[in-house]
């Protein structure tokens, strides 16, 4: 919906770009309606093309806070303290919008919450990170208050020809080509005291989100591919890891899987084809770069999973995109 608002505020007709994007405007008449995670990037694809604004996903994002994650955002909203807030987001943000997922990592003074798509073959995967950073910061102000500053901010596409609208609305550093997007700041915050918050109706929350992952058993698959994509990005990502998050042995894991169709090393190869891509697509780094990022120790491995992956080199497959400026 801010979407649309933004399309308003730039002049278009929000009824022609959801006509392009094949998505009924009556949706919108309901807040609690749902799309689907691809038809949403189909729309900010055609949101960007219709108004020529490069940084769309970002204004978009500015608009974005609690409110428009339902259930997930009241977790977030009566938990104890931030830190609490934070680990309700990364739990239940799936129950919001599986094609993505949220993580938080702390690494003593520093804290990290990071975004990641999770859907293959989305558009405007830039735009989507992008209105992502945004609306974490709204989040992060919303929680502890307007004097919350972050450090940093990641965005893992290349740099803009224009970067002061990033700078004037986050007004920290910038970083370009990351390996994720991701809002930093200094740990101390997670410990700050959330007022108002309601315990039975906490209680309430838990169990309604309880029955809804109950009901979205059977992505499994999806589950395992959202936790797959971090873990990619940071060396520990075998069978065992991955199994050890669900409390299982990796040969239930396997088990589990094959009872979809599919199988671990599928997902992996699946997931890393996704990076890939992306990373291709959205970022500058060269494909050495991209290759030590995925965890191969020689380019030459990556190339050839690459082609076998898509039926060109990283090289080639990145030469045919269109212009990139």
């Amino acid at each position: 919906m801010a979407f649309l608002t933004v399309l308003r505020d730039l002049g278009v007709d929000p009824a022609e770009v959801l006509a392009e994007a094949r998505i009924s405007p009556k949706l919108f008449e309901d807040p609690d309606n749902l799309i689907t995670y691809r038809a949403r990037s189909r729309l900010l694809s055609r949101c960007v093309a219709r108004t020529g604004c490069a940084h769309f996903g970002l204004r978009g994002g500015q608009l974005m806070n609690l409110s428009a994650l339902g259930l997930v955002g009241m977790l977030v909203k009566n938990s104890t303290d931030v830190g609490a807030a934070l680990h309700s987001l990364v739990n239940y943000q799936r129950l919001h919008s599986p094609g993505a997922s949220v993580g938080l990592v702390v690494d003593g003074d520093v804290a990290l919450l990071t975004y990641d798509v999770l859907q293959p073959y989305s558009e405007a995967t830039d735009q989507t990170g992008d209105a992502a950073v945004a609306m974490m910061l709204n989040i992060m102000r919303s929680l502890c208050g307007a004097r919350f500053q972050p450090s940093g901010a990641w965005f893992a596409h290349r740099r803009p020809k224009d970067t002061r609208p990033f700078r004037q609305f986050l007004r920290t550093p910038l970083t370009f080509d990351a390996e994720k997007y991701a809002l930093l700041f200094p740990s101390k915050w997670l410990s700050v005291r959330l007022p108002g918050a309601d315990a039975e109706l906490m209680r309430l929350l838990r169990r309604q989100a309880r029955e809804l992952e109950v009901r979205h058993r059977e992505e499994f698959p999806e589950t395992v591919r959202s936790v797959l994509r971090p873990m990619l990005l940071t060396s520990r990502s075998s069978a065992d890891d991955v199994a050890a998050l669900f409390s299982i042995h990796s040969r239930t894991l396997n088990r589990r899987l094959d009872s979809f169709g599919t199988s671990f090393r599928a997902l992996v190869d699946e997931t890393r084809f996704e990076i890939a891509r992306q990373m291709l697509t959205d970022t500058s780094l060269d494909v050495g770069e991209i290759a030590a990022t995925l965890g191969y120790a020689r380019t030459s491995a990556f190339s050839r999973a690459f082609r076998r992956w898509s039926g060109a080199t990283p090289a080639a497959w990145r030469a045919k995109l269109p212009d990139l400026a």
